[in-house]
């Protein structure tokens, strides 16, 4: 009889034993046995979750122009030789620098045809003075004197017309060349002019100069965004040329047709480029933010663990309550994780060096 009682009182205890272990077992893991060190404590950063507007990261791609409004181009209005060129591409140029000495038989004709003017000028100038005396003397007529008058005032307005075609091609008599001068400052963005080549008034474009303080980034918005971009937007823009380096625009004017050639509709985006840093013709990448109704919690890159292809945090309650939660991501831009769910607003995280807290968790 004692010895079944004992028998009864071990298989009590073996029960009881392992309800204990199972108990053990289900509490939460991550909760029990973990607390933070008073040392490592100052290491971390406690932070309170906030919500914020969700702002939407749209990319697009696009390049630089320069402002139309600021480009000159020169055509030249005379044929001839070019002699000699003072300019390569992307020089910066001041207005009426010389750039180019083109030789032209038109000069010749021009300046024969000044000289010419110039004499009957005087031969005329000679012929009024005789006529008004004969006036005086009552031998001419009035009429006589109009005449030579009309006669002297043409003449003079052809040498007017002769004077300005110089001015124009800003002819040099000493060298018995025509200088091509820049019509403004900027930089030189085109050039098909050298020197030994052969112009001619249909020759087209012989140079291009832009001011490029100012500059416009076109952004390329395909169908699938159209409803997305709006005016105002704020972008910010980089380029491979410059990967430490971003720029900060708004979009200032969105056409209400397609680019013919590429089919897109291309924004713009007015720059400051005092610093020259932008170059016309230069490919960039645009990232629109597009600000949401929606308003979530929002934390940082630095905030979350990665592991396994989830998102997790670690919310603080006390230095012996800490908890891994993994969190749904909404939307993201460049340094910000919108929360769909998983933590809620004002609850405390620990930020900075929580990989490390979050290794040791898994452990418990």
């Amino acid at each position: 009889m004692k010895k079944s009682k004992y028998i009864l009182m071990i298989l009590a205890a073996g029960i009881f034993s392992n309800c204990a272990d199972k108990e053990k077992d289900a509490q939460p893991k991550g909760t029990e046995n973990f607390c933070l060190k008073e040392n490592f404590k100052e290491k971390v950063t406690l932070e309170s979750v906030k919500k914020e507007k969700v702002l939407e990261n749209i990319h697009l791609t696009g390049n630089v122009e320069a402002d139309p409004n600021k480009v000159f181009q020169f055509e030249s209005l005379v044929n001839g030789m070019v002699v000699n060129t003072h300019f390569s591409l992307g020089d910066e140029v001041t207005k009426g620098q010389v750039l180019a000495e083109l030789k032209s038989s038109e000069l010749s004709s021009l300046q024969a045809e000044l000289a010419t003017l110039n004499a009957q000028i005087k031969v005329f100038e000679r012929r009024l003075r005789s006529t008004e005396e004969l006036f005086n003397d009552g031998v001419s007529s009035e009429r006589d004197v109009l005449e030579v008058q009309s006669e002297l005032e043409s003449l003079k307005a052809e040498k007017e017309k002769v004077g300005n075609n110089l001015e124009l091609y800003s002819a040099s008599t000493q060298k018995g060349v025509f200088l091509i001068k820049a019509p403004a400052s900027g930089h030189i963005t085109s050039k098909s002019i050298n020197k030994g080549e052969q112009i001619s008034d249909d020759s087209g474009v012989l140079f291009t100069i832009s001011e490029v303080d100012h500059v416009w980034v076109m952004a390329n918005v395909y169908a699938t965004n159209i409803n997305e971009i709006k005016t105002g937007m704020k972008v910010q823009i980089s380029s491979v040329s410059y990967p430490d380096l971003s720029f900060d625009g708004t979009i200032s004017l969105i056409p209400k047709v397609l680019d013919e050639e590429t089919k897109v509709m291309k924004a713009r985006i007015i720059l400051d480029n005092a610093n020259g840093f932008l170059k016309p013709g230069m490919l960039v990448d645009i990232i629109a933010q597009k600000q949401l109704d929606a308003s979530e919690v929002a934390l940082t890159t630095k905030d979350v663990v990665f592991s396994n292809n989830e998102y997790f945090v670690l919310v603080y309650q006390s230095d012996c309550d800490v908890e891994i939660r993994k969190v749904e991501i909404l939307a993201s831009n460049d340094e910000t994780l919108y929360i769909k769910n998983g933590i809620k607003e004002r609850e405390q995280i620990i930020s900075g060096n929580q990989l490390l807290v979050f290794e040791q968790l898994k452990n418990f």
